[in-house]
């Protein structure tokens, strides 16, 4: 019974002490003052299970370890109790530029030029489908076709003025598909 008496009066002790240095730690640590304030309490509840083991020297030391294992194993458990939340989500793509509107576009109107370059008569099809859509260099498409160089771009040109006229005639999306032609 006496061991007991003196850890309780050790704790009292060392909580007078050190108490809002540790209090201090787990703040600055999690960023929210009530959960410091339970991570305080208990590295002093876990101070005072490890009493017996304790040598009493650097008691400082010791104890500001203990709060820190604690705001670490708090912090790691409340990143696996977090889920991102659909308000995150989408505020996380559009700070890196990227919005669902924009993607969903874009996703759009990709597939309404690669519907036009296959509407296309040949050989137009082929080379506005593999310049417009695949993005391939003229001197690619020369390459891969096996045709003239000047041949496929005067294709090119010619395709660009069908599709010009296919999205116009649309009424739809030309200002959006303009980078290239």
């Amino acid at each position: 019974m006496v061991g007991i008496i003196e850890k309780d009066i050790y704790l009292e002790e060392i909580i007078d002490r050190y108490q809002d240095l540790i209090f201090s730690i787990c703040c600055k640590m999690t960023g929210n003052y009530f959960t410091a304030e339970d991570l305080t309490q208990e590295t002093f509840l876990s101070a005072y299970r490890k009493m017996d083991s304790f040598d009493g020297n650097y008691e400082k030391a010791w104890l500001c370890r203990i709060a820190i294992n604690k705001c670490l194993d708090y912090s790691k458990k409340a990143q696996r109790r977090e889920q991102p939340k659909e308000a995150e989500t989408l505020l996380q793509l559009e700070a890196a530029g990227e919005t669902v509107e924009g993607k969903v576009l874009a996703k759009e109107v990709r597939q309404e030029l690669r519907e036009a370059c296959t509407g296309l008569p040949p050989p137009y099809d082929i080379i506005a489908l593999a310049y417009f859509y695949e993005e391939k260099s003229p001197q690619q498409i020369a390459e891969e076709t096996g045709r003239n160089l000047k041949t496929v771009q005067t294709q090119i040109y010619r395709a660009k003025a069908r599709l010009r006229k296919t999205f116009e005639a649309k009424g739809g999306r030309q200002n959006e598909t303009k980078s290239k032609f």
